[in-house]
């Protein structure tokens, strides 16, 4: 069982950053692949960032070259840092966690709105 929340979501305007964190708890976490994934109105529910305990990430390509995603595996945490945020990226994103043989986690998820 994992237990994963969310923080640090919110308003910013256009162009501006945010950083999001995760807390995760109650499995090993190192042995998760542990994502974000975002959710806009009338949208389906799509992958932001993923990160292998390892370090190696993937990035949708709405994302690249302006979010990294990173995870501590020593604090259980994993982040993803959202610079030149744009209106389109107004979601609420949800920290996401699996692994071979195990179900999905999700966390409750954290707003961001992106608006002048």
């Amino acid at each position: 069982q994992v237990q994963l929340v969310e923080s640090g979501g919110g308003l910013v305007q256009p162009g501006g950053s945010l950083r999001l964190s995760c807390a995760a708890s109650g499995s090993i976490f190192s042995m998760y692949v542990m994502g974000w994934y975002r959710q806009a109105p009338g949208k389906q529910r799509e992958l932001v960032a993923n990160i292998a305990s390892g370090g190696w990430a993937n990035y949708a390509g709405f994302v690249k070259g302006r979010f990294t995603i990173s995870r501590d595996n020593a604090k259980n945490m994993v982040y993803l840092q959202m610079n030149s945020l744009k209106p389109e990226d107004t979601a609420v994103y949800y920290c996401h966690a699996i692994r071979s043989g195990a179900p999905p986690y999700w966390g409750q998820g954290t707003q961001v709105t992106v608006s002048s």
